[in-house]
This record gives C-alpha cells, structure tokens and sequence, in this order.
C-alpha cells in the first residue's frame, strides 16, 4: 500500500503519520508531500527516513491512497489531479465537505455509503466528528429533532501559529497572533469567518454537515463555537431533543456499546471527560449524562476528543482502513 501524505509537515500531516504507524495501516511506502519550499526535507516515519515531494512528483509515484491536510484551496488544486490518476483522496480540508457528488464520512456513522466510484472523500470538521459519533447511537434508538451544541474547541485547530501565540502569551513574550485578541485567560466567541446570517462559517459547518453525514435533513441544529486556550481536544455540551422519551441508564449502554466511544460519568467521585485525558487519544469520551429537566425528552452531554486525532488525523487513517475492508483500494 502506497500512502502519500500531503501537508506531511504541518501539524495534521504529522498527527497523520503517528495515527499511520499507530494504527498499523499497511505502508509499504511512504511519500510525504508538501509545497516546493519543503521539498527534499526529510521525514521519519517507523525508524526510515523519507524526503518530501511535491505534488507533482507524488502522483508520479502512483500512490493508492492520498490523506491530504493542506488546506481548501490545494485540495481544490491538486486532489482532481490525484483522483484522475487514479488516486483515492481523503481530504481533510473544508473544500469538498458540502460537495453533493462527494462523500462525508465518518466511519462509526456512515461507512456503509463509501463505494469504488468515490475518489475524493470528505473529511468532516473536527467539532463535528466528535458530536455525530454519540449522535448516531441516539438517532438509531429514539430519533433526533434538535441538537444545540456550545463547542470549547482547542487552540491547535487553528494551527501551530495560534499555539505559539498562546505560549508567548504565558510567557509575556509578544509574537505572531493568530487571533484578533489575547487568547490566554481569554474566550474568543468567534471561529472562522462570519457569515451574513451571524453565524460564523465553523457554526455553518456543523449544521450542514450533521445533516449530511447523518443523512437527515429533518434533525434540526444550531450551534455556537468557541475558542479557548486549551492545547488538547475539543470539548462540548450537547443538548439532544428526541422524538420519544428514553431511559438514561439505556442511553449510557447505548454510547458505552459503540464503537469509538468511552462513557466516562461518574459525578460522585468527580469523573467526566477533559482535554488533557482525551489528548493523544483516538476515542471520543462522554460524560455529564443527565435529563434536561426544562424539557420533556432532552438530555445533556458533554463530549471530549483530541481534534488533530479522531477530529482529523485518526477520522482520515478509519476511512482508509474501511476502504480497504471493502476492498475499496
């Protein structure tokens, strides 16, 4: 199995080799793809070291798969042109997410739509991984009407600028920001561009992709996103309508018997999901299961995953390990 990696040498591409050598995917050969400023730069990958090429140079070497972390407008550029060589692309980007000919799709929810025409596979937003994951389960049993989802999301789905600035932060230096404000003892209500209707585009992002990938357009979500100084994992507080009343007891068998996920809700001896337990983790964790007490058939959650893995890198390498179960590469 041939794997390139394109954007090998930002934070995803690399979160991608770990999750690659982790998972034990079959690579016999590794091509690290990156601009041409990078190229010729080496990258370990399982104790061999490979140089980076360009894409060009990478769909030359004809690879079965292509998990790309480059950003919407290469992927616009450069994933045709891996799929019209034959190539099975899984982006990571927003570029083809919303793209009715294509994919979105998260393993545990929709494996089951992937077939032998789907040559650019979506990868979905992180914050919206984590939550459909323990949505699907819920769906399944009582059917969903509506999701509000307040998202506590990570400074590393920004990217390693906005890491850097929360660390000159803390350490009173003055560098580079990746934010309009201070990001440390700080909340920023605002993550990605905003959109005519107030929403910001990340919010937008959760909406329509929960529709898709759960494939109904009937549930109903809104969403309000946050960035807070935390390097680790995305956190959530989700508040499920159903369309029938349900047994708590059933619904924590229900989450802790799909695959993916821990039931982490032990109130009583301060047990529930946090960033630092999920960091470096390829599970989403859930806990705070209780009633909504304000309205009939409504829990709340509150849901952890690392974003650079089951939010990205880890979702990526699952789709490639499914494909491959349906002799789809």
């Amino acid at each position: 199995m041939r794997v390139a990696v394109v954007g090998a040498t930002g934070l995803v591409g690399s979160e991608m080799l770990k999750v690659l050598a982790a998972r034990n995917f079959p690579v016999t050969e590794l091509i690290p793809v990156a601009s041409e400023r990078s190229k010729g730069k080496e990258i370990e990958f399982k104790g061999k070291q490979y140089k980076v090429v360009t894409p060009d140079e990478a769909i030359a070497l004809k690879p079965d798969v292509a998990l790309f972390s480059a950003g919407g407008s290469t992927s616009l550029e450069e994933a045709p042109k891996f799929a019209a060589a034959g190539v099975t692309v899984i982006d990571n980007s927003s570029a083809w997410r919303m793209d009715p000919t294509k994919r979105l799709v998260v393993p545990e929810v929709n494996a089951d739509v992937l077939s032998a025409d789907d040559k650019i596979i979506a990868n979905p937003n992180c914050s919206t991984i984590q939550m459909v994951v323990v949505l699907k389960p819920l769906h399944d049993r009582y059917g969903i009407k509506r999701v509000v989802v307040s998202t506590y999301q990570s400074v590393t789905g920004t990217g390693v600028k906005a890491v850097k600035q929360l660390n000159d932060e803390r350490a009173g230096l003055d560098g580079e920001k990746a934010y309009p404000y201070p990001i440390d003892l700080n909340v920023i209500p605002h993550i990605d561009v905003f959109q005519d209707n107030g929403y910001t585009k990340e919010e937008m992002k959760m909406i329509q992709e929960t529709n898709k990938i759960m494939g109904d357009d009937h549930i109903r979500v809104t969403a309000t996103t946050v960035r807070i100084p935390v390097i680790g994992g995305h956190s959530e507080a989700v508040n499920i309508e159903f369309e029938q009343d349900f047994d708590l007891d059933e619904v924590r068998t229900l989450l802790a018997d799909q695959p993916g996920i821990v039931v982490v809700d032990d109130p009583a001896n301060l047990k529930y999901p946090m960033p630092k337990d999920a960091h470096g983790k390829d599970e989403v964790f859930v806990g705070r299961i209780r009633r909504d007490e304000s309205q009939a058939n409504t829990v709340n959650l509150w849901i952890v995953a690392d974003n650079l893995r089951k939010g990205a890198a880890t979702n990526a390498v699952q789709i490639a390990e499914a494909l491959l179960k349906k002799q789809l590469l």
